[in-house]
């Protein structure tokens, strides 16, 4: 994996660090991390979703050549390709969230794009606009 921006590691660190944020994002489809670690996840989980697409062996064997878990290249093989048919790149979304804290490091939000939004969201506003029924 070569990289335009070193991180401030050397490149097996630099490496091991992308293939865990690699499949953390593969498994959960939105992480929280610094702006540079975003922005170089960013060219790796695209070239992942171009591998699902082509969705033979020698696809899978270098997916599983870069993420760390066997779970997380069942989803990418199972789940990707059929979301992303029609997409011809650009499936993720960098976001920036803000400075952290303690050393002021600029944040951001890789995500996946057209991914399943999760049932929270509705069902806290159904149960927020259910109780301001009951007040009246």
């Amino acid at each position: 994996m070569s990289t335009l921006r070193k991180l401030g590691r050397p490149s097996a660190h630099r490496d091991a660090l992308l293939r865990n944020l690699a499949t953390s994002l593969v498994t959960h489809e939105t992480i929280t991390t610094t702006l540079p670690k975003a922005k170089e996840l960013r060219r790796i989980a695209d070239k992942l979703v171009t591998l699902a697409k082509k969705n033979d062996l020698a696809a899978r064997r270098l997916a599983a050549a870069v993420l760390y878990k066997d779970d997380a290249v069942k989803k990418l093989f199972a789940e990707f390709p059929a979301r992303y048919a029609t997409r011809q790149g650009g499936y993720t979304r960098v976001l920036r969230a803000g400075n952290r804290l303690g050393d002021n490091a600029t944040m951001a939000v890789i995500e996946y794009v057209d991914r399943p939004q999760t049932g929270s969201t509705s069902s806290s506003s159904s149960s927020s606009s259910s109780s301001s029924s009951d007040k009246q």
